[in-house]
């Protein structure tokens, strides 16, 4: 009898030891997930995300057309941001541009970059691209075309999201990549990714045009190729205890998935992704010259900013690795 007695009073108080380690893992996730939320909203504030914009968006910036004077602005603008957060120059460049010609034009990347800790042989891209149409060649009024959302709302998630992991920390290297001639063909994706070993890239997070609410609703974007990797899986599961919600691109008939610079990184098997929120069905200012800063939903851009930091946090701090895309239909 004492020996039943002794052993199960052994089992009760493993019992209730164990039932204490499952609450205190429990509590350690949700404080995890809470302490991140509030470092997104800490260190990602609207003001800086709407100067990042408006500057980039600007009449002075002549709608950064390729091989423009514009653009050339708009590219000193991301260079002194880079150096104002403390990224370094990419591989063995000696300058944050990559510099080649196409097209007959001299064209240039903008990278940055963050090492990482533990795995800094471990590559994630977080790209939008900073070029645009230019100006109308002739006609009266207005003929910049600012490209407000498409892409200055992409360019300034990646140097808010610069800044933020230049602060938090991160266990993978981070290149931050403002690409150039996306609007004439992809062309400043296409080539960075002639140059690297895609082996080595786990992950692309691309951005565009994030300045207006998505048609599934507030505080919720979409991302293309959705069932090409697990990568937007990754993503939801890290959202799970936010306010903010990821979806499947509701836009299958647009092919958006092979028209943003994700492609070029995708064709090479590197899981990248498209993050937007944009109503590309109805949207009456894309790729027109009223797509200006004050046409965006200033909030709308920094929640999504706030979101892929939070929803990305793991895959960024190796502890998850999405599978490699899939790029045949």
């Amino acid at each position: 009898m004492k020996s039943i007695l002794h052993y199960s009073k052994i089992l009760t108080i493993a019992f209730l030891l164990f039932n204490c380690k499952a609450r205190s893992q429990n509590n350690s996730s949700k404080n995890s997930i809470e302490k991140n939320n509030d470092l997104t909203a800490i260190l990602i504030d609207s003001l800086t995300v709407k100067k990042h914009l408006y500057t980039l968006a600007s009449d002075e910036m002549q709608g950064r057309a390729t091989g423009t004077e514009g653009i050339e602005k708009a590219a000193q603008y991301i260079e002194k941001e880079f150096k104002r957060i403390g990224l370094t120059h990419y591989d063995t460049l000696s300058s944050y541009r990559q510099n080649f010609e196409a097209q007959n034009m001299k064209m240039f990347n903008v990278i940055g970059v963050i090492e990482g800790k533990s795995k800094k042989d471990e590559y994630i891209i977080i790209s939008a691209h900073y070029d645009h149409l230019g100006m109308k060649k002739q006609g009266t009024g207005d003929i910049i075309y600012n490209g407000a959302d498409d892409d200055a709302s992409g360019v300034s998630a990646v140097l808010s999201l610069a800044e933020y992991y230049k602060k938090v920390g991160n266990e993978r290297t981070l290149v931050f990549i403002a690409f150039t001639a996306e609007e004439l063909g992809l062309i400043g994706s296409t080539y960075f990714g002639k140059h690297i070993n895609p082996e080595k890239y786990i992950a692309g997070i691309n951005i565009e045009m994030i300045g207006k609410t998505s048609s599934y609703g507030p505080k919720t974007a979409w991302l293309t190729g959705f069932d090409r990797s697990n990568f937007g899986k990754i993503i939801q599961k890290n959202l799970e205890n936010s306010n903010y919600k990821l979806y499947p691109d509701p836009y299958p008939k647009f092919n958006l998935f092979y028209r943003s610079d994700n492609a070029s990184l995708a064709k090479l098997g590197v899981p990248a992704h498209t993050f937007s929120t944009g109503p590309i069905d109805k949207d009456k200012h894309y790729h027109k010259v009223s797509d200006e800063a004050q046409t965006l939903n200033i909030s709308n851009i920094t929640e999504t900013i706030k979101a892929i930091a939070l929803g990305t946090k793991s895959i960024i701090n190796a502890i998850d690795t999405p599978t490699r895309v899939k790029t045949k239909d």
